[in-house]
């Protein structure tokens, strides 16, 4: 599928209305994830040791680092025996019933009441892949990063980085309240499929090393 860019501004929506709509949906939104993280707290804990939650450095709105929190679907033992285990083998029968109905992202109602991602928009990253960018890319930032997003919903781990990178721009200068609606959907439908976010579970991106020209950072 061909994605052909608009340029110039995002509009009101992306500027004031995004952020309102974001704000109100997590507070009525607050308590229900309350419960269900809580319930998900107690199951991680009697299953194994260690934090009941992941928290990972991203970065987020132009390039500003920020925390993300998720619930932890991963045993925390690295290595068994010398050997290093793949991500399957760490993942914990809690983590996959967590991961298949997408409720390791319900922390990051924290992270969009801290004004630091939003329901819809590109997902935060590695901060590592900074470096790496190069200057159409870095502009994936110019919007809120996202539980779900315009990527998410469009093949996921099918996707080589540059098509995930041209998608994100692609949303960056589309972004539109009905665009959003749009990407909500699919995602609940992704997610009553076990496909798109977070279905693949033993599915694993291959790390960014970067294409074509860097952008410059300041150390």
């Amino acid at each position: 599928m061909r994605y052909i860019v608009k340029k110039g501004s995002r509009g009101i929506y992306n500027r004031f209305f995004k952020r309102l709509l974001d704000i109100l949906i997590a507070l009525i939104l607050f308590i229900p994830a309350l419960v269900i993280v809580t319930v998900c707290y107690l199951a991680i804990k009697i299953e194994s040791k260690g934090p009941a939650f992941f928290v990972q450095k991203r970065p987020g709105y132009k390039g500003k680092i920020f925390k993300i929190y998720k619930l932890r679907t991963m045993r925390i033992d690295t290595e068994k025996d010398g050997r290093k285990l793949s991500d399957m083998e760490r993942m914990t029968k809690t983590g996959v019933v967590i991961r298949k109905l997408s409720l390791d992202e319900l922390p990051q109602i924290l992270n969009i009441l801290r004004g630091e991602m939003s329901f819809i928009g590109n997902r935060p990253l590695l901060e590592k892949y900074l470096e790496y960018y190069t200057p159409e890319q870095m502009r994936r930032h110019d919007v809120r990063p996202g539980i779900s997003g315009w990527a998410q919903v469009n093949g996921r781990n099918e996707l080589t980085w540059e098509q995930k990178f041209e998608r994100d721009i692609w949303y960056v200068d589309n972004v539109s309240f009905a665009l959003d609606v749009k990407i909500f959907f699919m995602t609940i439908k992704n997610v009553f499929k076990h496909s798109g976010i977070n279905a693949g579970i033993n599915e694993t991106m291959q790390e960014f090393t970067g294409s074509g020209e860097m952008v410059s950072l300041d150390k």
